[in-house]
């Protein structure tokens, strides 16, 4: 074996010795927790365990091997973390690793709804496609079987009630009679599959339609009332969420203002512990807007659907009305197409559900605030203090704007020159970098308007000039300030969006969401302009007109010939003023060619 192959099989074999190390100390930490009466996943313990392992106080090299008594030193430090019952840190920990195990984008989420319900309808579909039913009996129940599969794969009523049965059956009965099983039990398997998608797609059609005509529909609720109930309520107990943890926001951001260079006043409260329930109360707002954005979709997509199921309906209605046999070509499509939208109906409304479920998860992780900082306590210490809204900051930092010529080597940005500007993906989630760098982690949001640093292909907003033009001027000690403090939280890395900087720890769905919401501002843009030929219209005969034989037509129309008779004479001198012409073709000229004589 070559050099170079030893040394990547070496270099394997240690990585995999690596893995399997921190693979068993996981589970040892996870381990002693449960000991002590307390359940934690194998992906929070992962995630403070890197979070520990990169804290510069905790003392650990991460480019050195760890001994036996790192290993030690590091399940100590991770189960006490783990445990302890007064930290905002690890709950704003476990309420990351919540949201990253359990929400998925709209499109992620339908796709991964849809493949659970395939995997739970595989062994009835695989029962009928595998059937070999020759008997009278055998055919019955092969039948009755395709029944409850589109039962319960349209989900339009359950199979057990037995007049959503008796309805159904009759829907498939006039697509699909008894006489048919034959034909399908003579088809390969993926055609059978096939043809019990469509089978379920028209049934479901059928019914959804003679429910809106007031001949069926047992079983079947209302999908677009209960979901224009349930939005508004759902968007309700969201913005009550958000109204309450910014209330909350504020208060704290005041008052580490305030006890920040007051001892007296710090030694009322943990300052460390107020910024950790800060981050906190910060990542639960971020959530918060997130889950609000998709609800707001959710809304959208459903008031685009019920449009178009309404017009599907009045087109089904209009093709079958006053009809006694109509042609299947024309009106299945029709019944697939309603039993779609219908499917786009039950996913927003399981959509719906998880995002509410979503919602009041995260509040647990906030339970602890009420204990740590009870109002008892924080409202006398803002007694003389203006507690200010995150508004209320950028609108006292709005009018003052950074001066692009004062730094030639740096590109700014701002609204008006950037077509772009609202969706730029600010660095640090819109935070002021200046701030959290020199005033200890603290959050403050930045004012676009005063302008946007573009520095390594990242955009940074400030609270105010003069934390732009410091910043500016060195931007990456400001950054590296900002990683180490990162180390020290390790809930700033996912809050303030550190995925570069930390891609060891960053979620695997943060990550790919960074990768693919960045976006370059545009600046630029092509334009071009055009005038008229004639400004102003004088002088244009709107009669003229060019063509002589135009003329002529007018002439004729004008005289009316066409009423008249026309009388003619031709006299033996008249002829002669005829003009003649005459072709001839020319003599040809001819040849003859003789023998030579010879004397």
């Amino acid at each position: 074996m070559s050099l170079a192959g030893s040394l990547a099989l070496t270099a394997r074999k240690s990585q995999y010795q690596a893995e399997s190390v921190i693979k068993n100390i996981i589970r040892e930490i996870a381990q002693e927790c449960a000991e002590k009466g307390h359940t934690v996943s194998e992906t929070l313990v992962a995630f403070v365990v890197k979070a520990v392992v990169l804290d510069p106080r905790n003392g650990f090299n991460v480019d050195r091997t760890l001994t036996k008594n790192d290993v030690q030193k590091l399940i100590k430090l991770c189960v006490d973390r783990l445990l302890d019952p007064r930290s905002p840190s690890i709950e704003t920990i476990k309420m990351q690793v919540y949201f990253d195990m359990n929400y998925a984008s709209r499109g992620e989420f339908v796709e991964e709804h849809h493949r659970v319900l395939e995997s739970r309808l595989a062994p009835v579909c695989r029962e009928i496609t595998d059937a070999r039913a020759r008997t009278a009996e055998e055919l019955e129940s092969l039948y009755r079987k395709i029944v409850s599969y589109v039962l319960l794969c349209s989900g339009l009523g359950s199979p057990t009630d037995i007049k959503v049965v008796r309805e159904a059956t009759a829907a498939l009965q006039s697509v699909f009679p008894h006489t048919e099983l034959g034909t399908f039990l003579a088809l390969v398997k993926k055609d059978k599959e096939r043809q019990l998608r469509e089978l379920t797609m028209i049934v479901s059609g059928i019914r959804l339609f003679n429910k809106d005509c007031g001949k069926g529909g047992e079983g079947i609720d209302d999908l677009p009332a209960i979901l224009k109930e349930a939005i508004p309520v759902t968007t309700k107990h969201i913005d009550c969420e958000l109204q309450s943890s910014r209330e909350a926001i504020y208060r704290y951001t005041a008052l580490i203002e305030v006890m920040d260079g007051n001892p007296a006043k710090s030694n009322l409260l943990h300052l460390d512990q107020l910024k950790e329930a800060l981050y906190s109360l910060r990542q639960h707002e971020a959530f918060l807007n997130i889950i609000l954005s998709d609800v707001i979709s959710s809304a959208q997509q459903v008031e685009l659907t019920d449009k178009q199921y309404g017009a599907q309906m009045e087109q089904l209605k209009a093709t079958v009305q006053s009809k006694t046999a109509i042609p299947t070509v024309q009106v299945y499509p029709l019944f697939i197409s309603l039993s779609k939208l219908w499917n786009n109906f039950q996913d927003e409304i399981v959509l719906l559900s998880v995002l509410s479920n979503m919602t009041t998860n995260l509040q647990p992780f906030l339970s602890l605030h009420d204990e740590l900082f009870p109002a008892q306590v924080i409202e006398p210490l803002l007694s003389e203090t203006a507690v200010k809204s995150d508004e209320e900051r950028i609108k006292e930092s709005t009018g003052t704007r950074v001066n692009p010529s004062d730094f030639p080597t740096q590109e700014w940005f701002f609204p008006e020159y950037t077509a772009n500007f609202e969706r730029l993906p600010f660095q640090y989630h819109g935070f002021c970098g200046f701030t959290v760098a020199t005033k200890d982690g603290l959050l403050i949001p930045g004012n676009p308007d005063i302008g946007v640093l573009k520095h390594r292909e990242r955009f940074y907003v400030f609270n105010s000039k003069q934390a732009a033009t410091t910043f500016a001027q060195d931007p990456d000690h400001y950054i590296d300030l900002i990683g180490e403090k990162a180390k020290q939280c390790a809930e700033l890395i996912q809050l303030l969006e550190l995925h570069q900087q930390f891609a060891s720890i960053t979620p695997h769905s943060q990550a790919q969401a960074d990768e693919k919401l960045f976006i370059k501002p545009v600046t630029k843009c092509n334009s071009s302009t055009q005038t008229d030929t004639h400004l102003v219209e004088t002088n244009i005969v709107k009669s003229y007109e060019w063509n002589e034989w135009e003329l002529r037509r007018k002439a004729i129309k004008l005289t009316n010939l066409r009423q008249k008779v026309t009388h003619s004479v031709q006299t033996h001198n008249s002829h002669m003023r005829r003009e003649n012409f005459t072709q001839v073709y020319l003599p040809k000229q001819v040849a003859t060619q003789t023998k030579k004589k010879k004397k």
